[in-house]
């Protein structure tokens, strides 16, 4: 079974409705935040997943889920936000532009490691002040990487999208069976395994 090292509630659902068996234990790693971070998008996120899954395979047997996602707007890194304030700043900066959503995912069970990421690209619509202010009164964008949620009211915001939808919830769920797929095949044997060497 694999154990979701992650207390957000979309992964969950994501893996609910794909039928992927899990547990949850949520890591207690202190990650800084993502607004904080240097580096390029896909390495913070594969960074930051790989700790993340890296912390509860520590504790736990089996295949360790971690997961980081990071919305990428002309350069500026965005994490969640801090306030309603900081959640209106950021939907104002969104407002009309295309961003791009990155997710970072790390499988790990004892010394191996798998790490991948996906990118996807949002577009918002033109967003009115009043508009932002009746989203972010609504409590949907505070705990969310970009302040707003595709699969909840904030779908209303959003244009087009080029790429994986899942991914923007918070699970690139292609990219993580593919990932499984790999994770658990086992290695092929060396050749002098196969002669019956050493």
């Amino acid at each position: 079974m694999l154990i979701l090292g992650s207390r957000s509630p979309r992964r969950q659902d994501l893996l609910h409705a794909a039928g992927i068996e899990f547990r949850v234990v949520v890591p207690e790693v202190q990650a800084e935040p993502p607004q904080a971070r240097r580096g390029r998008p896909a390495d913070l996120v594969r960074r930051a997943a790989l700790a993340k899954a890296e912390c509860v395979a520590r504790r736990e047997r089996g295949i360790v889920l971690g997961a980081d996602t990071i919305v990428v707007c002309n350069g500026e890194v965005m994490g969640k936000p801090r306030d309603p304030d900081h959640a209106r700043q950021m939907l104002a900066r969104l407002s009309g532009r295309w961003h791009s959503v990155y997710t970072g995912l790390a499988l790990v069970r004892g010394a191996r490691r798998l790490i991948g990421w996906e990118r996807t690209k949002v577009a918002f619509r033109p967003l009115s002040n009043r508009r932002i202010a009746w989203y972010v009164s609504t409590g949907e964008p505070m705990d969310k990487a970009g302040a707003y949620a595709i699969q909840g009211e904030g779908a209303a915001l959003i244009r087009s999208i080029r790429g994986c939808y899942t991914n923007v919830v918070g699970l690139p769920l292609p990219k993580l069976v593919e990932m499984m797929g790999k994770f658990e095949t086992p290695a092929a044997p060396s050749s002098a395994a196969r002669r019956g060497g050493r």
